[in-house]
C-alpha cells in the first residue's frame, strides 16, 4: 500500500518537476495554453532576456505584479484583499503573482476552481524554488498572451508596433502590460478608454510622468467592476504630452503583418544580420512547430527612468 502511493506520488510529481528543471535552462517548447488556444495559427518567438526592452519587463512589474522581486511566489496580502472586494462581485479579480501566472500558462487551463488553484501553488513552489526570478519573468514575458494567438513579447511588439521586442519604448511596453488582465477582449493595436487609461497608470508606475491630467493613483477598473460597485464607467482622458524618449502620438491603430524569416529587423547594437527564424506558427492542424530565437543576442542599452 505504502509503495503503492509512493510510486502515485512520483508518477504525479516527477514528470513537472524534470520538466520545471529542464525548462530553467531550454526555452519552453510550447504551452499548455498554446495547446487549447481557439486561434489558429498560434505565434510565439522563443527570445532571450536580453532581447527584451528594459521597459518591457519593467512594465510587467509594474502592471501585474509589484511585488515580484521580494516575494516568494505568492502575494498573501494581495490574495486577502482580492478576497474581500469579490465577497458580494459576481466578476472576480485575481491576485496571482507572474510566478502563479507563468505556472498556469504552462502547463494548466483557464478559468478558476481550487483543485487547478492547487495545482498552481504547487507549480508555482517548483518555479520558484528551482528558477531565478529573472528566468521566471524571461519566461512569462516569452508565454503570456497578448492578443488572441499571440503568445509573447516578441510575437506582440512584431505584430502591434512592427519592431522587435528589443526596440520597445516604455509607451507601447505598458500597453502591451495594460492588455494582460484580458487580451482577448482589449486591443494593444486598437487601445479604448480603458486600455489608454491604464496604460497611463503603469507608465506611473514605472516613473513617468507626462505634462497634463494626473496619471491615476490607483490602478483603473475595468468597464465591468467600475459598474458593479457602482462607479461612474467613463474614464478620464489619456493623459497627454511627450515624454523622454517617447513618440508625442502612438498611433491607435498599426497596420501589421507577421514578418518573415528574411525580414525581421536587427536588434539595436547588435553588429550583426539577424538569424533567421526556423520552424512555423503552429497551424491548423494544431502541430507544427515555433520559432526559433529570431534576433542575434544583442546588449540592451535602454533604461528607464526610475
Amino acid at each position: 500500500m505504502f509503495k503503492g502511493i509512493l510510486a502515485l506520488l512520483a508518477a504525479v510529481i516527477l514528470p513537472p518537476l524534470l520538466l520545471i528543471v529542464t525548462m530553467r535552462f531550454v526555452p519552453p517548447p510550447i504551452t499548455a495554453f498554446m495547446l487549447q488556444s481557439d486561434s489558429r495559427p498560434v505565434y510565439y518567438y522563443r527570445i532571450p532576456k536580453k532581447q527584451i526592452a528594459h521597459v518591457a519587463r519593467k512594465a510587467e512589474d509594474a502592471a501585474e505584479d509589484q511585488k515580484f522581486w521580494s516575494h516568494d511566489g505568492f502575494d498573501f496580502e494581495a490574495m486577502s484583499e482580492a478576497h474581500e472586494r469579490n465577497k458580494n462581485r459576481k466578476r472576480k479579480r485575481g491576485a496571482s503573482t507572474i510566478s502563479q501566472q507563468t505556472s498556469k500558462n504552462l502547463f494548466l487551463w483557464p478559468g478558476g476552481g481550487y483543485f487547478r488553484k492547487g495545482i498552481e501553488a504547487g507549480l508555482t513552489v517548483l518555479i520558484e524554488t528551482l528558477w531565478p526570478k529573472s528566468r521566471i519573468l524571461e519566461v512569462y514575458l516569452n508565454i503570456a498572451e497578448f492578443g488572441p494567438g499571440i503568445y509573447g513579447v516578441e510575437a506582440a511588439a512584431q505584430r502591434f508596433f512592427d519592431k522587435p521586442a528589443a526596440q520597445l519604448n516604455a509607451a507601447e511596453a505598458a500597453r502591451l502590460a495594460a492588455v494582460l488582465p484580458n487580451p482577448l477582449r482589449y486591443s494593444a493595436a486598437n487601445p479604448g478608454s480603458y486600455v489608454s487609461r491604464r496604460s497611463n497608470w503603469v507608465m506611473g508606475q514605472m516613473g513617468y510622468r507626462r505634462p497634463g491630467p494626473a496619471v491615476p493613483a490607483e490602478e483603473p477598473l475595468d468597464p465591468d467592476m467600475q459598474s458593479e460597485a457602482g462607479l461612474a464607467t467613463t474614464p478620464l482622458p489619456p493623459t497627454e504630452g511627450p515624454m523622454p524618449d517617447e513618440p508625442e502620438v502612438l498611433p491607435d491603430t498599426v497596420e501589421v503583418e507577421i514578418l518573415e524569416a528574411d525580414s525581421i529587423p536587427d536588434s539595436p547594437g547588435s553588429g550583426s544580420e539577424a538569424e533567421p527564424m526556423r520552424g512555423n506558427a503552429l497551424n491548423e492542424g494544431g502541430g507544427g512547430e515555433v520559432r526559433d530565437e529570431p534576433l542575434e543576442p544583442a546588449e540592451n542599452s535602454e533604461e528607464a527612468p526610475g
